[in-house]
């Protein structure tokens, strides 16, 4: 019992490497191999010599070597010198009771050893772990090592143990390798590489494979072993559907396994004079026998890897085109393809799911139907000349969403050539920015409202110059011309005047101070921010003749620069606006500092405005002042209504430990 588990641990640990690919075994299933493939060395060989029956019968396929080729290749090299020795016993021992000449066995240990050396090092060299005969590339490198040159190789040093003629006991030796590894080793090869994933597939694929081997080893049965008055050279031909069969569904395992029987059967028909090949009893020159099988064997092989690697290949293809399709339908862009009759073969899921309209009806020049009337022969236009010279393209047009409404895309395509160069087709990529053409007009929009109010501000202060300050410094000179002794009669008149002009000289420097702090307040720069506001509140009440009530709280005594005068123009702007529109008479303004920073509020009772539609149109000093607010992180809050007043919120960010530390720092 214990040791069952032992060998049913090292068995699990073999097919463990073997699903992954891998030469190296641990200990346990080295032990296995090595058992395995001495008992299979001793015993193969003394089924042949048993199923010989003849002593000078020479069997034309000597499957020592390529039994012991297969297990070297499971094992690590350092294995590699107790188990060629141990192979070698079990030859010998079947050799001597098959009645085999300690003569020619000693001939054959070294052409055996030559042989089995060129094939496990050969194949180890060109193969990262088992040999997989599933590509023409690959049963060339086999078939180079283990076919070709082994084989002959080691037939130089094993043909006297065969024949005395030298060359004719050299061909039959080297052919026999040569068939042996030919189907005996891809066999095994392949059913402990493949064999175990065969038995994952489907019931219906296993049923099928049944069924192929049963009628393949009947058929084979009856081409090879009736007697040869019964049969006809047609049943040739009954093996080709099942060998075409055996390659095409099951790739290299099935060939591999299908020829391996094959072999079996015409060999042993051969032996006991049955089948097309019964003349050759007693087998003394399996020539005939063994070119059928070798050429007929590598004939479905070649196919068999033809097949697998035409499978692979289109596995390959589907997986990228699956990757292609799942990048592209996840991508957060429209994807199109075209082939070159400049139809439209391919969009993926958010073109689908943009346009709400089914696959079929964007295919073709169906997807010009969603494009809009104005851009649709500058569209196709760009689109065909692209096709004509096979550039890449970049065009803007509009294209009709799901919900009806036209938005703007970026349209970008480029050739596709095939791996030898010939044109096919176009790809594409279209994104939707609309929202990007929006911003464009909106910044042109604020562009030329920004120039149109910097010409403003200066006409306004053109005509304050020229309509009201340079009228009154005219009509002080004029005044204090009547200051003049000569010109004044009395001095009682020459001091009423001097007492006006001086009235009119401390006016105008009120009204030329209060159009210096529009333009700049001093006071912001050296007062602080609530003491500039204080007094911008005191001096328009004034000027306008409103009441404005100014609070303010826990206002930070230092603010940066740049907070101070966003706030402040933030409150010149909104206070202004807010005396021009209103129609009220009482103003607030307030001022306070929190711990998240500080905030400016202005509010009235006045007749209130639709504020997202000001700010769409003509609310150039709404945008200015948002944008001012978002240069320092920032943000405004607009309440209004028509006929509830208007409340203006400003934020700004601000922590003085902040600041300390930066200057600490």
């Amino acid at each position: 019992m214990k040791g069952g588990c032992v060998l049913e641990k090292s068995t699990l640990s073999v097919n463990n490497h073997l699903s992954h690919g891998l030469p190296f075994l641990d200990s346990r299933a080295t032990l296995l191999v090595v058992c395995v493939t001495t008992a299979l060395s001793y015993l193969v060989p003394k089924l042949v010599g048993i199923l010989a029956s003849n002593p000078q019968t020479v069997w034309p396929l000597w499957p020592g070597c390529a039994i012991l080729v297969t297990g070297l290749l499971l094992v690590r090299a350092s294995v590699w010198p107790l188990l060629i020795p141990a192979a070698f016993v079990g030859f010998a021992l079947a050799d001597l009771q098959s009645g085999v000449p300690l003569s020619s066995i000693a001939r054959f240990i070294p052409g055996n050893t030559v042989e089995v050396l060129i094939s496990a090092i050969g194949l180890r060299y060109c193969f990262d772990g088992l040999p997989r005969l599933n590509s023409v590339r690959a049963l060339a490198k086999y078939s180079f090592f283990a076919i070709v040159l082994a084989p002959l190789a080691g037939a130089f040093l094993s043909a006297q143990g065969v024949a005395r003629d030298y060359w004719m006991g050299w061909k039959i030796v080297s052919l026999s390798e040569v068939l042996a590894f030919v189907t005996v080793t891809p066999a095994l090869l392949s059913w402990l590489s493949e064999g175990r994933v065969l038995m994952r597939r489907s019931r219906a694929l296993r049923l099928e494979g049944l069924i192929l081997i049963a009628g393949l080893v009947l058929v084979s049965y009856v081409v090879f072993t009736l007697p040869e008055d019964s049969r006809s050279p047609a049943l040739f031909y009954t093996l080709v559907p099942f060998l075409l069969w055996s390659a095409l569904r099951f790739g290299w395992l099935g060939a591999s396994t299908s020829l391996l029987a094959v072999t079996s059967l015409s060999i042993w028909g051969a032996v006991h004079g049955r089948g097309p090949f019964s003349k050759l009893v007693p087998l003394t020159d399996p020539l005939p026998l063994q070119m059928f099988l070798v050429f007929a064997s590598i004939t479905f092989m070649v196919l068999a890897a033809v097949v697998e690697e035409h499978e692979q290949d289109a596995h390959v293809v589907r997986e990228s085109e699956e990757r292609f399709r799942l990048v592209a339908n996840t991508a957060p862009v429209m994807i199109w393809m075209a082939g070159t009759d400049r139809l439209c073969t391919y969009v993926n899921q958010p073109w689908l799911k943009f346009t709400g309209r089914p696959l079929e009806k964007e295919l073709g020049n169906g997807w010009t139907e969603g494009v809009h009337g104005e851009d649709l022969q500058r569209c196709l236009k760009t689109y065909s000349h692209a096709f004509d010279v096979r550039q890449s393209y970049a065009m803007e047009y509009r294209v009709r969403r799901n919900d009806g409404d036209y938005r703007w895309i970026l349209d970008i395509g480029v050739p596709r050539f095939n791996a030898d160069g010939t044109f096919a087709g176009f790809i594409g990529s279209c994104l939707d920015i609309t929202d990007r053409k929006l911003a464009e007009e909106a910044l042109s929009s604020v562009g030329r409202r920004l120039i149109e109010a910097h010409e403003e501000e200066r006409t306004w202060i053109a005509r304050e110059l020229h309509d009201d300050i340079a009228q009154r410094i005219a009509l002080l000179v004029v005044e204090l011309e009547h200051c003049d002794p000569q010109v004044s009669g009395s001095m009682d008149d020459i001091h009423e005047s001097l007492q006006l002009a001086s009235q009119r000289v401390s006016d105008l420097g009120k009204d030329v101070q209060a159009l210096s702090h529009r333009l700049h307040s001093s006071k912001l720069e050296y007062l602080g921010l609530a003491t500039a506001v204080r007094s911008f509140c005191h001096e328009l009440a004034e000027q306008r003749n409103v009441q404005i009530e100014f609070k303010q709280a826990d206002i930070p005594a230092e603010i940066p620069k740049e907070i101070s005068l966003c706030l402040f123009r933030v409150l010149q702007e909104a206070l202004q606006n807010a005396i021009k529109h209103s129609t009220d008479q009482n103003f607030t303004v307030e001022m306070l500092g929190m711990k998240e920073g500080i905030s400016l509020t202005v509010s009235d009772s006045g007749i209130g405005f639709d504020w997202q539609d000001a700010m769409n149109r003509r609310g150039l000093g709404l945008i200015s002042m948002r944008e001012r607010l978002r240069l320092v992180n920032g943000e405004l809050s607009i309440q209004s209504e028509p006929g509830r007043g208007t409340t203006v919120v400003a934020r700004v960010p601000y922590r003085p430990e902040d600041r300390s530390m930066a200057i600490a720092g």
